[in-house]
């Protein structure tokens, strides 16, 4: 076990740079390594000034943040999807306490403090870090482990309304430390990405499915099947993206999540009411055959859009698969010709690219109108929820910087985040 001092000695001496570099410095960058270094020494120098040097058990830890890649709003009706976590995250130094209290301090946030002799979900920390804490270590108490306390100091990477999950980041980087300390490295990612679900709905309050968590937590792509949402099917997909000749891209378009609720349960609801008409609760139990022939009928009692939108569900669930299939088969070319198939589905049929609600803002179609003027060859679509928020970009390298030149004249300096898939998820960055 290191003591702070000795982990920043490390770390300053170049012990770690291979393990930071599989994590931060995917393109091969020495200067993207030595941002990596220089973070983590940073974040462990602000541990030893909080805490003590001598701190002892001092560890680093990981959760980042993760992509969408197939299946767009399949997976709330138990559908399939492809997912990968980036190399933009939360980081942590932490270290064990000897005492009953978990104390985080995140870089811009209140200092944090929960005491794990009170787990029970309390109403006032719904949408708060502190929610996910108590419910992260009652989780892992439920499972049968006995839980001590720790410091940490953190700081966060993951871009806010990104579409990148700080939430599962975050649930991921503490289910790590926790894992770590009281559990003896005996919980898998799965499991880990299982708890932070359980978190984030039962005590954070918001009832997500569990593609975010198993997309930070497991590393690398990551195919879902959730037919049983409670023991979904998950698969991670062995491809180097490196080695594509493709970048991949993550565009703000600047425009607000804010006031789209209705827009986002307004898919679910009317997906819903489509299955409903077949007895079923999720378009996942309704045959497709059985949904063709229903869609006159559909039309009258459910309306065009929904039947519009349950069409995407099942070309969108299929195509999830296939972008799968392309990757272990490294068809990088048919998997791109699959995303911008995912693209047009969401715009046409799914039609989460803009709200109907402010007709004057198309951020998205705008930005997905200029990628495409700029990508002689990849492919772009909607990224996570849509209505508002970020569009993705596969843009081939030779071709970055034009790209992204040309995305921010339209949008701001700074909209074009270059990310890689990385191959590791949720983790102990070095101890």
């Amino acid at each position: 076990m290191s003591t702070c001092s000795q982990l920043l000695s490390a770390l300053r001496g170049g012990v770690y740079d291979q393990a930071l570099a599989s994590l931060y410095a995917l393109d091969g960058s020495a200067q993207r390594l030595d941002e990596a270094r220089r973070r983590c020494v940073r974040i462990t120098e602000a541990f030893a000034a909080r805490y003590g040097d001598q701190a002892e058990g001092a560890a680093l830890f990981s959760g980042p943040g993760r992509t969408e890649i197939g299946g767009n709003h399949t997976d709330h009706q138990h559908g399939r999807v492809l997912c990968g976590s980036v190399d933009l995250d939360m980081l942590a130094c932490a270290a064990p306490n000897g005492t009953q209290l978990v104390r985080i301090v995140s870089e811009g946030y209140p200092a944090l403090e929960i005491s794990l002799d009170d787990l029970a979900p309390k109403k006032e920390e719904e949408n708060t870090s502190a929610a996910l804490v108590r419910g992260v270590a009652a989780k892992i108490r439920e499972l049968g482990y006995s839980l001590s306390g720790f410091d940490a100091c953190a700081n966060s990477t993951v871009l806010s309304g990104s579409g990148l999950s700080s939430s599962a980041a975050y649930e991921t980087l503490i289910g790590n430390i926790f894992n770590h300390f009281c559990c003896g490295d005996k919980l898998d990612p799965v499991a880990i990405a299982k708890i932070g679900q359980y978190a984030e709905n039962v005590y954070f309050g918001k009832p997500c499915g569990l593609m975010d968590q198993m997309g930070s937590s497991v590393g690398g792509a990551v195919s879902i099947d959730f037919n049983n949402p409670a023991e979904p099917l998950v698969e991670r997909v062995d491809y180097d993206f490196s080695k594509s000749g493709y970048a991949l891209c993550i565009v703000d378009t600047g425009s607000s999540h804010g006031d789209l609720t209705d827009d986002y349960a307004a898919v679910t609801r009317e997906m819903g009411a489509v299955a409903a008409h077949f007895g079923k609760s999720v378009l996942r139990d309704v045959s497709v055959t059985d949904f063709r022939a229903a869609i006159p009928a559909l039309r009258q009692e459910c309306g065009d859009r929904a039947v519009l939108r349950a069409m995407h569900f099942y070309d969108d669930d299929r195509t999830a698969v296939l972008e799968a299939a392309a990757l272990k088969n490294g068809d990088f070319d048919f998997f791109l010709a699959l995303v911008n198939q995912s693209g047009l589905s969401s715009a046409l049929h799914l039609q989460n690219t803009w709200s109907v609600h402010d007709t004057r803002q198309q951020a998205i179609p705008l930005a997905l109108a200029q990628a495409e003027r700029l990508l002689d060859s990849g492919a772009c679509r909607v990224h996570g929820g849509g209505f508002a928020g970020t569009i993705q970009a596969w843009v081939p390298v030779h071709d970055l910087e034009q790209f992204k030149t040309g995305m921010e004249q339209l949008l701001g300096e700074g909209k074009c985040h270059i990310l890689h898939i990385r191959p590791v998820g949720g983790c102990v960055v070095a101890e």
